[in-house]
């Protein structure tokens, strides 16, 4: 059975840092790739990274450029989401999802909160 299970949330100051882990259980982790959506009150959820299978790519949206990183480690099932520089507007429940062949996974997120 596959699961994702999202870590590392918090309330944090704007400019502050956090790093967010996503666990995935299942043999499935290093076969897809993995990305990273976040959700804020009122507005749909937005991918923000995704991570090649290898972690050799990765893909960011245009508004956390530069400010988030992506990366993997495959040894242990888990997908991280390094974030500095953050702003209110970064405050948002961050899910952690992944697709098979058949499925769309998703974690049960874990919120981040940028406010002074």
């Amino acid at each position: 059975q596959v699961q994702l299970v999202e870590s590392g949330g918090g309330l944090v100051q704007p400019g502050g840092s956090l790093r967010l882990s996503c666990v995935v259980s299942g043999n499935i982790f290093n076969r897809y790739p993995t990305n990273w959506y976040r959700q804020a009150p009122g507005r749909q959820r937005e991918l923000v990274a995704r991570i090649t299978t290898d972690g050799s790519t990765a893909y960011y949206a245009d508004f956390v450029k530069d400010r988030f990183t992506i990366s993997r480690d495959n040894a242990k099932n888990t997908v991280y989401l390094e974030m500095s520089s953050l702003k209110p507007e970064d405050t948002a429940v961050y899910y952690c999802r992944l697709d098979d062949l058949y499925y769309t996974y998703w974690g049960q997120g874990t919120q981040v909160t940028v406010s002074s």
